[in-house]
């Protein structure tokens, strides 16, 4: 049985939705993120004490184990998607995850649960790629029975991706499709990441292997911004932007705080974010994916014109 579950990434996109899963469950949740103060939205998800938050950075290996210590699970959710001073991809997605392994086993942690990413690849051309294949790698050899969840592009309420581009929709009178729009992606909504990594603590056969979380329809870019200003109302022009001139773009929007667009998304975008044929998924998990048409009017009504109960307009 478990009763207490330490969650690295806790305030981040997929991780909140794990929180508020366990909560649900019953358990005592260690809730740790980079600032705790900004992840107190978590407490009201379980009971009075049920749900505690921790500052902890994935490399401070002292306060990882003070927060393991106890715990009958430990969930990694740690990620980024740009770098940005420290907290880079080689730290946070391959160093993170092998200290977080490795100190989980040390402490007699039954459970160990890392989300990585479906492009995890180590000949990929993206180093975000790279490094969560090489992140997977480490975890598998500290702690041989861990679960290893591989999410395509995940959606819903706060993702950076369909917010992004909608928001975008409001203002511009076209969308960009780098790489003439023909990348393929299999959307996958957050709450059945965040189910999935609830069966894998439930199901004893998932220990030691990996499964590819992915939605039930691929789409390619084009298809994607077509479903997105159906669902927010608006048309506008796509525009196709071949790969070098993106990476030329990035180049120099990489100096920006926070980039829209970086040179190893763009090398991302020269491989395919689909499941692997024959990969154990959800369905393996015993859950049966979200539509991504059904889910995301829920949340993107907001970008409509003239609001949220308005009627479509051109």
């Amino acid at each position: 049985m478990i009763s207490r579950v330490t969650v690295l990434g806790a305030s981040g996109f997929i991780g909140r939705y794990v929180v508020k899963r366990l909560a649900a469950e019953g358990v005592v949740i260690c809730a740790c993120s980079r600032h705790a103060r900004d992840a107190g939205f978590l407490r009201p998800m379980g009971d009075v004490g049920q749900v505690a938050t921790f500052d902890v950075d994935i490399g401070n290996e002292r306060a990882l184990a003070a927060v393991i210590a106890g715990s009958d699970a430990v969930i990694n959710a740690v990620g980024i998607i740009a770098e940005r001073g420290k907290q880079n991809f080689e730290s946070v997605h391959h160093q993170g995850p092998a200290r977080l392994a490795k100190l989980a086993k040390e402490a007699g942690v039954r459970h160990f649960v890392h989300i990585s990413s479906i492009a995890a690849d180590p000949s990929a051309p993206s180093a975000y790629a790279r490094t969560k294949a090489a992140g997977e790698e480490a975890v598998r050899a500290a702690f041989p029975d861990a679960v290893i969840l591989r999410p395509a592009l995940v959606f819903g309420p706060e993702d950076s991706f369909f917010n992004r581009f909608a928001a975008m929709a409001r203002f511009m009178p076209a969308l960009p499709l780098i790489g003439d729009g023909h990348t393929k992606f299999q959307p996958v909504f957050v709450g059945d990441v965040a189910a999935a990594v609830i069966a894998a603590l439930k199901q004893a056969d998932a220990a030691g292997k990996t499964y590819e979380i992915a939605g039930p329809v691929v789409f390619d870019l084009k298809q994607l911004f077509a479903i997105l200003l159906n669902v927010i109302g608006r048309r506008r022009l796509l525009l196709p932007i071949p790969l070098g001139l993106a990476s030329f773009e990035a180049f120099f929007l990489e100096f920006l705080p926070r980039p829209p667009l970086t040179r190893d998304q763009v090398r991302m975008l020269k491989r395919d974010a689909v499941a692997r044929p024959g990969a154990p998924g959800l369905s393996k998990l015993g859950i049966t994916p979200q539509a991504l048409e059904l889910v995301l009017p829920s949340y993107l009504d907001r970008y409509r014109r003239p609001g949220a109960f308005g009627i479509h307009l051109a």
